[in-house]
This record gives C-alpha cells, sequence and structure tokens, in this order.
C-alpha cells in the first residue's frame, strides 16, 4: 500500500475517533463550549464511518490542515 493512502486511512481513523469522543460528551458540556463545532465534528464522523458518497481527499486534507489545529487549541485547557 502506497504510504499516501495509509497516511489519509490514519487521518480518517483519528477523525473518527475525535467524532466518536465529541458525539459522548454530555449536552451540558457542549452548550457550555459552543466555540467548539461539536455538530460539525459529529457530523464528519458520520460521514467518513458510513461514507455517504465518496469521501473526498481534499476535504479530509483541508480539515487536517486548516481545522484541526484550532479544534486542538480549543481542548488543550479542557485537559
Amino acid at each position: 500500500m502506497k504510504l499516501i493512502k495509509v497516511t489519509r486511512y490514519a487521518v480518517e481513523r483519528q477523525i473518527l475517533v475525535i467524532g466518536e469522543a465529541a458525539n459522548k460528551i454530555s449536552d451540558s458540556f457542549k452548550e457550555e463550549n459552543p466555540q467548539i463545532p461539536w455538530s460539525a465534528i459529529i457530523a464528519q464522523r458520520n460521514i467518513i464511518a458510513h461514507e455517504y458518497g465518496e469521501i473526498l481527499v481534499d476535504r479530509i486534507w483541508l480539515l487536517t490542515r486548516e481545522h484541526l489545529p484550532e479544534l486542538i487549541k480549543q481542548i488543550e485547557r479542557f485537559i
């Protein structure tokens, strides 16, 4: 398997894990922290998990480069 494909699957798997974790967070905590895009995180997990149509590689890389670094900053204060 090519390295790019392995990397893509690894990134997609981590997005699934993040979405699954977000789905288990209480509604009250989500309401107290609306700056975190909970619905979008969970929706992206569902798209990857259930393969709604073709998963666009460009979208995954955009999410990884543009959105995950900001999400990490937002959630680090809770760790």
